[in-house]
């Protein structure tokens, strides 16, 4: 029964013997009693900081996510038991249809919900563990999401595009694109699509900064005014993925090489939107 429960559990040879013992022979029971004090260890981890992990993605058809699972050490993150619990993670959230990391929280895994589950794997794992971004995309119509991951899962790319015409996303030179600008995504780190997008308080509060610096240098007044409109389009061309130089191709911007694929495959073409995961960050 210890053989037959640690198989089912993953706990240690002692730990379920305890369990058996306390739980008076009953394997039901006893799986309950591990999975209470699993958690209660997870409880003991929880203020040890975790950094390391994984960042994964995966995109079927129209449909992709893009999740990141966090431990403590690099060791532990290359390990079989923390990879399986990953995709196992991976398969569960795919299977679901939500939006956003709260409902993914509560997405069913094995009888519990992913929260639940992740908390219990510590035990078994060994260390602290965090389940600390999610997103989706689905794309609606013509298109496609594209997905890339760098340097073993330090760094992913999730990235929805449109078309006007199915066909296109079968087309080779549509899909060279997108894998293209999901690595100019993960290289970078652009922080929206267009300036439109941009997170107006991050515009504002880089405005104050170069108005500060300005006027640190000497600047009269009247001349900020003449010159923060360029320092503005400045901060666009670093920080929004159109005005971008593509990393590829410096010559060109990413807008320029997404239109010119547009021509080349005979459609048009919209990057809708991206999610950009840094693990740790």
């Amino acid at each position: 029964m210890v053989k037959e429960l640690r198989i089912m559990t993953d706990a240690g040879m002692m730990d379920c013997k305890n369990a058996l013992v306390a739980c008076e022979g009953n394997m039901d029971e006893a799986v309950k009693y591990l999975r209470e004090k699993g958690i209660a260890k997870a409880a003991k981890k929880a203020d040890r900081e975790a950094k390391e992990g994984i960042v994964s993605t995966l995109v079927e058809g129209n449909d992709g996510i893009i999740y990141e699972i966090n431990c403590e050490t690099d060791f532990c993150s290359k390990g079989d038991k923390f990879k399986a619990l990953v995709a196992e993670v991976g398969q569960a959230l795919k299977a679901s249809t939500v939006t956003t990391l709260e409902d993914a929280q509560n997405v069913a895994i094995n009888g519990t919900t992913v929260q639940q589950y992740i908390a219990e794997q510590c035990a078994a794992i060994g260390e602290n563990m965090k389940f600390r971004k999610f997103g989706r995309y689905t794309q609606e119509g013509a298109g496609s999401i594209a997905s890339y991951i760098h340097m073993g899962g330090k760094v992913g790319v999730l990235l929805q595009v449109a078309c006007g015409n199915a066909a296109t996303a079968d087309n080779a030179d549509f899909q060279a694109m997108c894998k293209d600008i999901t690595l100019h995504i993960a290289a970078c780190a652009p922080k929206s699509v267009d300036s439109s997008s941009l997170d107006p308080a991050f515009v504002a509060e880089e405005q104050e900064i170069a108005k500060a610096q300005l006027i640190a240098e000497g600047k009269p007044e009247a001349l900020l005014e003449k010159i923060l409109p360029g320092k503005l389009k400045a901060l666009y061309k670093q920080s929004c993925l159109m005005s971008q130089e593509f990393v590829k191709d410096p010559s060109m911007s990413v807008e320029k090489y997404v239109a010119e694929t547009g021509k080349k495959v005979g459609d048009s073409i919209q990057i809708v939107s991206f999610h950009r995961f840094q693990l740790g960050a």
